[in-house]
């Protein structure tokens, strides 16, 4: 089973956002560069992946809101062993690939994509090692 391991959602304003969750939930956020989109890293649970971690616990991040751009709305990121298999699972259930893979340094191969009641969320292939 895949399961979902990271949320992702849009800012209109980086630091607000990460004032906002900071205040309000508690979250730690890290401010990346350009080189990294310009991307708010949020952790909801130090170490997700801790024995005693809370199920369903997972971390995520905020994106630079692009009012030209579609699908600006929150979604989630569901892990894949194997990313090209995972995109053509997807096809074939009657979801829709958006592009190819990227690769995001020290993460892993990530591919956004909309299912088959429109909804834009994207799997991602973590990097071993």
């Amino acid at each position: 089973m895949n399961s979902v391991i990271h949320f992702e959602m849009p800012y209109r304003d980086r630091e607000r956002a990460a004032r906002f969750y900071v205040a309000a939930f508690g979250w730690q956020t890290q401010m990346l560069g350009p080189e990294m989109g310009d991307y708010l890293l949020v952790t909801t649970v130090v170490e997700s992946l801790r024995p005693d971690a809370p199920a369903g616990a997972i971390n995520g991040g905020l994106f630079p809101y692009q009012p030209d751009q579609p699908d600006q709305h929150p979604s989630v990121v569901i892990g894949v062993e194997d990313i090209g298999a995972a995109m053509e699972r997807v096809r074939e259930a009657g979801g829709t690939v958006l592009g190819e893979p990227m690769e995001i340094p020290g993460v892993g191969r990530y591919v956004a994509f909309r299912d088959t009641e429109g909804n834009r969320n994207s799997m991602l292939q973590p990097r071993m090692g």
